[in-house]
């Protein structure tokens, strides 16, 4: 568990700025994470990873020469949001256009998915690479769904030396995908890890037992069986890894096993003894391995081994030289240090014009905001519990988060007179960059798109009403991509929009028709509990979370309940 904070909110921006204290000569603190303290030539590709706190040296350990060139540092297991990933991106970026890779999880997906558009739109060219090494989380045939765990740092370290090396950005997507193509990655553990703050792990391992093929984020794994003796565990993992093998695999292999937390040393270097001689035996070349933590899921008792099957390109990249705060390989000559400020400047949004009736109409859309905080508030700790059952335990936390962050938002819009429009903006923009993940991206997306719909008017009506409320479902569904059927948010959304709709068609009045579509998104919500998930980190969890209803769709019912209630509330005075 962790022990040492002072408020278990402010923990991973407090980690972070001490992890850039004690390694400024690599590494320089910008909004949104870290970039390279060191100069690097103009013209260069910049390599910009990152994902949600909690996993040292993943992801900022992984800055400087011959790596990143800048890290995006999300909250605790919580993608970083996608303004934290621009800004660092911009802050990283020399000229040569910017790489983006990271863990195929749904929430990074959104949030670096929306980075990358705005950069290109800006000028600066950006491409993605995911990492999809987990052979537990998707069969062979559905590579593409895998996850990204310890593979990561193979990917990272090839496109991070090719973009050092001064190749292009075709050159260095290019080599990034073909190092995703040959890693494959499977872990094990044996209890779970405790976010900071929380009295209880995110999963339990039963005694005598090992989970197998669990994720980075505090997932528990695929399956239990009886806790085997190191050689049985050496076994498993070198024959899982070598059953799915790439395609083009030859006879050289770098063999990574990575410690996830709490696993020490000795017992990886009696592990990896084991590991090695498995692979000679079956007629494999081993080459510079690694041995160590290197992705970590905080507390976590457990390990994965990765194997990266090399050809004579990816291995002149992998043993190329590199110096950052927690990787290091061969020698590279000292860097000058580079100036930051300004780097990462963006400028301000205008203010909106606004209507009397719009900056009226901003004062109940604040108040429902508080409403909406309150109910996530109350139920925070259930809706973790509800998460931890098969996905990392973070979606209360991280409603509370982006919640809060809207309130105050909203609250510091409103005290400066502004519109509906302009205050939603701005609480949907603090939603998404401070609860990060999945459900930050959405409501973020969700709350501005209301605003916009509704923009600035001399009056509104049920038509407007009507407008807003699909402008919400539309922001969710595009930008989530998931469907009716998926066990997301989505099986509350659809309910609730189509019975506001019918209900004001037929005349019901905003309250009325407010309080049916929140019944049918609880009913909706409760009933999300006989599905199996098909998108999101409870994804290749799928049986465990049969019977439970989904996070995302029960925190939707209760905010939309707790709102309908204020309006109900309002129309009776």
């Amino acid at each position: 568990m962790t022990k040492i904070f002072d408020d278990p909110g402010q923990f991973a921006d407090e980690a972070l700025d001490g992890f850039v204290a004690a390694n400024s000569q690599y590494v320089a603190r910008v909004d949104g994470g870290v970039v390279r303290a060191t100069e690097f030539p103009a013209g260069q590709v910049a390599l910009v990873i990152g994902g949600g706190s909690g996993h040292y040296p993943a992801f900022a350990g992984l800055v400087g020469a011959g790596l990143a060139a800048g890290s995006a540092c999300g909250n605790m297991f919580a993608s970083p949001s996608a303004g934290q990933v621009y800004r660092v991106a911009r802050a990283s970026q020399a000229g040569g256009g910017v790489l983006l890779s990271y863990g195929n999880y749904a929430g990074d997906v959104l949030h670096f998915g929306q980075a990358q558009e705005k950069l290109n739109a800006e000028g600066i060219e950006t491409r993605t690479v995911l990492v999809t090494d987990d052979i537990a989380s998707a069969p062979l045939e559905e590579i593409g769904k895998r996850r990204g765990i310890a593979g990561d740092l193979t990917v990272f370290k090839v496109a991070g030396a090719a973009a050092e090396a001064g190749l292009d950005l075709d050159e260095v997507e290019r080599l990034a995908i073909k190092a995703n193509h040959h890693t494959r990655s499977l872990g094990v553990a044996f209890a779970g890890c405790t976010l900071p703050g929380a009295t209880e792990p995110l999963f339990t391992v039963p005694e005598g037992m090992m989970s197998v093929g669990l994720g980075i984020h505090g997932e528990p794994g695929i399956s239990e069986q009886p806790l085997p003796s190191a050689s049985e565990l050496a076994q498993l993992l070198v024959d899982g890894l070598l059953k799915d093998k790439p395609e083009t695999a030859g006879r050289r292999v770098v063999p990574i096993l990575n410690g996830l937390g709490t696993v020490k040393y000795d017992e990886l270097f009696l592990l990896f003894g084991k590991i090695e001689a498995l692979l000679t035996a079956a007629g494999l070349e081993i080459v510079e391995p690694e041995c160590g933590e290197l992705v970590t899921s905080l507390d976590m008792s457990g390990l994965s081994l990765t194997l990266f099957w090399l050809d004579g390109e990816l291995e002149k990249f992998w043993a190329a030289p590199a110096d950052t705060p927690a990787f290091r390989k061969g020698s590279l000559a000292p860097r000058r240090a580079r100036s930051i400020e300004s780097l990462a400047e963006t400028g301000t949004m205008p203010a909106l014009a606004a209507s009397p009736a719009s900056m009226a109409i901003a004062t109940t859309a604040l108040e429902a905001l508080k409403e909406a905080r309150a109910v996530v508030v109350e139920h925070e700790e259930a809706l973790g519990k509800l998460d931890a059952i098969a996905g990392d335990g973070d979606h209360g936390i991280g409603m509370r988060r982006g919640v809060d962050a809207a309130v105050a938002a909203a609250e510091k819009s409103h005290a400066a007179g502004a519109g509906l429009e302009e205050l939603l903006a701005a609480a949907g923009e603090q939603w998404a960059e401070r609860a990060g993940g999945t459900s930050g991206a959405l409501w973020g997306a969700a709350v501005t798109a209301v605003g916009r719909t509704l923009g600035s008017k001399d009056a509104y009506t049920a038509a407007d009403a009507t407008a807003a409320v699909n402008a919400l479902r539309d922001a969710i569904v595009t930008l989530g991509k998931a469907e009716a059927g998926d066990k997301t948010m989505v099986d509350a959304l659809l309910p609730f929009a189509d019975t506001f709709t019918k209900a004001i068609d037929d005349g019901g009045s905003l309250a009325g028709s407010l309080c049916a579509a929140a019944e049918a998104a609880a009913r909706a919500a409760d009933a999300t509990a006989d599905l199996t998930p098909k998108k999101g980190r409870a994804r290749p969890l799928a049986e465990k979370s049969l019977g439970h209803p989904d996070p995302g769709a029960v925190s939707f019912g209760l905010i939309a309940s707790r709102v309908a209630d204020y309006a109900a509330s309002i129309e009776s005075r």
